[in-house]
């Protein structure tokens, strides 16, 4: 198999490119895109769709799947954004639902037994809509109502499923030790080796909490094998141990202290730290020489509301956290917080205010003087498959009011502060929660020249209005608009491992404040992943 990489490229070269007449190649053999079998894209994020149409075009490829031929590559997606892969459904070929490794070797296998027998590009979808994980849109119809809502998607082929259950690999594949090494600076210029998979904290707003479940650790020795390999592979003198919790890893202190001994020069990066499992040992094991600064996210200003969103740490724990941070010499705190989260007032913004201050007041009491504080504010985007997913995403309005009461508050406080804009923020949830109409208006907005909208100097905000509103649609529509249970929802013949039973109860307890505990250290909350983990069956039986 010959695997190679292509970039979107930067405006300049893009037009380069066209006025030469020249098709966007790989980077490996300068082979155009269009002279490959498959040509794949990992959908992470919702603003980056159109940069998937303009490097098929770019690419001599259709940016139509109905507009392919038997002469062109097959087009597969992956990613957290195929949770919900209606709105890219008009584009793509198939979608690998949930892990890919096993997948993308069953669909290799079809590919060189169908390309032997010359048969026709459709017996290749049909073969490949048989594979577990895998979603052929061009096989399901989707129907909506008189009044524009949407009713149901059903199968128009024979062997198309219609439920598509998301793959789980049983165990974590190899670690990648071998990375291609870029000869120039990039942002993250570390080694990575993911030393589990899956996260049982259960937040009620987290897509990626439902994606990679069940939990999946990798033994420690492998770990530290993989990382002495990257060392004397790559020659990295930083390596990421990477996580949905990274603290939550067993032994976590044992590793990182057995890292720090056998690799002297090491900095070790540990993203993703939970504050509750963040203990005085593993800040002792860190390597004191490189306190660069700590990343935490409380997401609510108040108890009440982390309770409601199941964050499951308090504020006496955060403070005591950032306590024994400043007491080991780290002067930087970056706080994540979260705008427009389910049954957020006014008084949970101004806890914000005086959490930080608090945090800031215990930083002065330590060696070093008052700590610099940074705050950044994302807002909150109802994901599909969450509990949250029927809840009405914030007005501008009441973002811009919450987001004064912060900036006005914090500045008194000598904290900086970053957030996100609203406009963004709209775009994301109506992506994030569309159905297949939300197809043309990609395809317009994109013919309309957008293009990296996921780059702050490259968003065009009018653009994609034009094009929701030559669709006949608003975003609005999908965003702001509260959900009852019993609604059809776009993403529901996808089947994320957790049942929508387990869903609506999440939902119903958050609004009573009620926490979920988690059931890495508690009895199985009977999610659903017992259908399909042997050892959450277990647990569930035990």
């Amino acid at each position: 198999v010959l695997a190679e990489r292509t970039f979107a490229p930067w405006v300049d070269m893009e037009a380069a490119l066209r006025a030469a007449g020249t098709p966007l190649l790989s980077l490996e053999s300068k082979q155009p895109l269009k002279d490959f079998d498959v040509v794949g894209f990992s959908l992470d994020y919702e603003l980056t769709y159109t940069n998937v149409l303009n490097i098929l075009d770019l690419g001599g490829i259709p940016v139509l799947a109905a507009e392919r031929d038997d002469s062109h590559p097959i087009v597969i997606a992956g990613g957290s954004c195929c949770l919900n892969p209606e709105p890219m459904a008009d584009f793509i070929d198939l979608f690998v639902i949930g892990d890919g490794e096993e997948a993308l070797v069953e669909l290799l296998d079809i590919f060189r037994e169908w390309k032997k027998s010359k048969a026709p590009r459709k017996e290749l979808l049909k073969q490949a809509a048989a594979v577990p994980g895998v979603y052929v849109p061009a096989f399901y119809k989707a129907e909506y109502g008189p009044d524009g809502m949407f009713q149901s998607i059903t199968p128009t082929e024979d062997g198309a499923k219609p439920i598509v259950q998301r793959r789980i690999a049983s165990k974590l594949p190899p670690p990648v030790t071998h990375p291609v090494v870029p000869y120039i600076e990039v942002v993250h210029d570390r080694g990575a080796v993911e030393i589990q998979r899956g996260c049982t904290l259960g937040c009620r707003f987290c897509q990626a909490g439902i994606l990679y479940r069940p939990l999946r650790q990798r033994p420690q020795a492998e770990v530290i094998q993989a990382v002495g390999e990257l060392i004397a592979n790559c020659g990295y003198d930083e390596v990421s141990l990477v996580s949905l919790s990274t603290s939550d890893y067993p032994k976590i202190e044992e590793l990182v202290a057995s890292l720090a001994r056998q690799y002297k020069n090491l900095a070790l990066s540990l993203p993703s730290l939970h504050i509750d499992s963040f203990s005085l040992k593993l800040l002792e094991s860190l390597p004191a020489r490189r306190k660069t600064g700590l990343t935490f996210a409380p997401e609510a200003g108040s108890d009440r509301l982390r309770r409601t969103i199941n964050k499951g740490t308090t504020e006496e724990k955060i403070l005591a956290t950032a306590e024994a941070a400043f007491a080991r010499g780290w002067r930087s705190l970056k706080l994540y917080f979260m705008l427009g989260l389910p049954t957020e007032t006014m008084e949970d913004i101004e806890e914000i205010v005086q959490l930080v201050a608090k945090i800031r007041a215990t930083g002065k009491g330590t060696k070093g003087g008052l700590p610099q504080v940074r705050i950044s504010l994302s807002t909150f985007i109802p994901k599909p498959h969450t509990p949250f997913q029927w809840v009405a995403q914030d007005s501008e309005e009441q973002l811009n009011a919450k987001h004064e009461v912060l900036k006005q508050g914090l500045r008194r406080k000598g904290s900086r502060l970053s957030w996100r804009d609203p406009e963004v923020s709209l775009l994301e949830a109506a992506l994030s929660r569309g159905d297949r109409r939300l197809g043309k208006v990609i395809h317009d907005t994109w013919k309309s020249g957008s293009n990296f909208d996921a780059w702050d100097e490259k968003f065009n905000y009018q653009n994609w209005l034009d094009a929701f509103q030559k669709s006949g649609l608003e975003p609005a529509f999908y965003a702001r608009r509260e959900r009852s249970l019993d609604e059809a929802l776009p993403w529901a013949h996808i089947d994320p491992g957790v049942t929508l039973e387990f869903l609506k109860r999440e939902y119903q307890r958050a609004f009573k404040s009620e926490e979920t505990p988690d059931c890495h250290y508690n009895p199985c909350n009977a999610c659903g992943l017992e259908r399909l983990s042997a050892d959450c069956k277990r647990k569930l039986g035990d």
